[in-house]
């Protein structure tokens, strides 16, 4: 008896420590396997929904330094220089334009990131469940990270030309890269912003889903409290 006492603890303290291979074989022990998916379908479409909110949203990626797109390493060490020499206002015309091409840009990702995982396999939950603290984030990017790039880039692409900078910075980030000083993908502004907000998205649905996890009687979903309050 103490054994089994014993056990049970250390499992507790396991889920606890977010270890997903043993949550899903204990909810296989304690749920139907179609409670733990419904369950977690339900938790990703709320974290997905719920990040679309904080993301989308004026300030929702300038305001917060978790998601904050700044300008790529060797521009960002090159605007301190232009900011010394009195250009400081047009940068930071250009880091806040940035920011809220990702923030116009994020709402119209919501649909296809609550259709992935409506779509969810049996084997993307046990990947998810047993894949670690960054699984969430790699079944969305596998998912929808192709189609949501090619409906942010347009809006991104709008959205940054207005400030005026667009081709300079191309300009100037595409020497860069032919030196080896940033990376390809970098010295087209347009695109560096689509995966930078790609990026950001894909981090704050993570983090909800986790906080989903962590406190479950605060969901308002039935399932997800039935299921996540049973792994913890």
């Amino acid at each position: 008896m103490q054994r089994r006492h014993l056990l049970h603890t250390s499992a507790v303290g396991a889920l606890l420590g977010a270890t997903w291979q043993q949550a899903w074989a204990l909810s296989l022990g304690d749920l139907s396997s179609a409670d733990a998916s419904s369950g977690l379908k339900a938790a990703l479409s709320q974290g997905a929904q719920a990040a679309v909110s904080l993301l989308g949203r004026p300030d929702g990626f300038l305001g917060n330094p978790k998601v904050r797109i700044g300008l790529p390493g060797y521009l960002e060490d090159a605007a301190k220089v232009m900011k010394s020499l009195g250009q400081g206002k047009r940068i930071d015309e250009l880091v806040v334009s940035i920011n809220r091409a990702a923030e116009a840009a994020v709402p119209m990702g919501k649909d296809l990131l609550v259709g992935a995982v409506q779509n969810m396999t049996v084997t993307d939950a046990k990947n998810i469940l047993t894949g670690g603290d960054t699984s969430v984030t790699t079944f969305f990017a596998d998912k929808t990270r192709a189609p949501l790039g090619q409906r942010f880039l347009p809006v991104v692409n709008e959205a940054t030309e207005k400030v005026g900078l667009t081709q300079k910075y191309n300009a100037f980030a595409g020497k860069a890269a032919s030196f080896g000083l940033l990376k390809p993908e970098e010295s087209n502004l347009a695109q560096y912003v689509t995966g930078k907000t790609l990026d950001g998205l894909y981090l704050m649905i993570g983090e909800e889903e986790r906080r989903i996890r962590q406190n479950p009687a605060g969901a308002g979903s039935a399932i997800v409290r039935k299921v996540f309050g049973t792994l913890r």
